[in-house]
C-alpha cells in the first residue's frame, strides 16, 4: 500500500481536500499506522510544497489550500496518533506582536509547523510579551515565534524578548522572529535565536531546534 501513502503526499501538496481525507481512510482501513500516514504521507507532501515556495513555484493561495487540506486528514489522525503514543515531534507557541494584526504570514508558519510533526499554540494577533510570558508558563513550549509584518511593530519583538528576560523565562525557550520588514540583523540585535525568511525555513529551523535538543 505504498502508493496510496504516495498518493496522500500528492493530495498535501496539491491541496487536494475531499481526496486526502478519501485516501486517509483507504490507508487506515488497509492497517497501515497513522505515524506512517503522518510522516510519509502529510509531512512528505508538505515538505514537498514547502521545498516548491521557497524555488517560487507555488504562492499563498496554494499554502493556504493546503494548508485546508492537511488540517482536514489530521483531524483523522490526530486522536489515533494519540492513543497509540505517538508524541509531536516539539511543542511551539506562535503570534503576531502586540500592535500588529496581520495574521496571514503567522497563519503560513503554523501550517508548515503542524505539518512538520509540531504541536503549535496560536496566540492570535496583537499579543504582549506578558501574555507570551503566561503562555510559556502554562504551556511549556520549545519554541516560541513572534510575527511582525510593519516596521512600527518590529520593536514589539525585541520588547518581548526582554519581557521573557525579566519574567526569568528567556532560556527555557528558543525564539523565532519573521514578517517582511524583519531581517538577520534586526534578529540578532534583539536576541533571538533565529530569524527565517518564509515558513518553510521556519519550519526546518524548528525541526533543527528540536533535534539539538533531544
Amino acid at each position: 500500500m505504498t502508493n496510496i501513502i504516495e498518493l496522500i503526499a500528492k493530495n498535501i501538496e496539491s491541496g487536494d481536500r475531499e481526496e486526502s481525507v478519501a485516501n486517509v481512510n483507504i490507508a487506515l482501513a488497509a492497517n497501515i499506522k497513522p505515524e506512517e500516514i503522518m510522516n510519509n504521507g502529510l509531512i512528505e507532501g508538505m515538505n514537498v510544497l514547502g521545498e516548491r515556495w521557497k524555488r517560487n513555484e507555488v504562492f499563498v493561495p496554494e499554502v493556504l489550500i493546503a494548508a485546508r487540506a492537511l488540517t482536514s486528514a489530521l483531524e483523522i489522525l490526530r486522536p489515533l496518533l494519540e492513543k497509540s503514543g505517538v508524541k509531536p515531534k516539539g511543542k511551539a507557541l506562535i503570534g503576531t506582536v502586540k500592535g500588529d494584526l496581520h495574521d496571514i504570514g503567522k497563519n503560513l508558519v503554523k501550517m508548515m509547523l503542524v505539518g512538520s510533526g509540531f504541536e503549535v499554540i496560536d496566540m492570535g494577533v496583537d499579543v504582549s510579551g506578558e501574555q507570551f510570558v503566561e503562555g510559556i508558563n502554562k504551556e511549556s513550549p520549545d519554541i516560541i515565534l513572534l510575527s511582525a509584518l510593519l516596521t512600527t511593530t518590529m520593536p514589539q519583538q525585541g520588547e518581548i524578548i526582554n519581557a521573557l528576560k525579566e519574567a526569568n523565562v528567556r532560556d527555557k525557550v528558543k525564539v523565532m522572529v519573521g514578517g517582511a520588514p524583519v531581517t538577520k540583523a534586526f534578529a540578532e540585535n534583539i536576541g533571538a535565536d533565529a530569524y527565517t525568511p518564509d515558513a518553510a525555513s521556519a519550519a526546518e529551523k524548528a525541526i533543527e531546534f528540536v533535534t539539538n535538543k533531544q
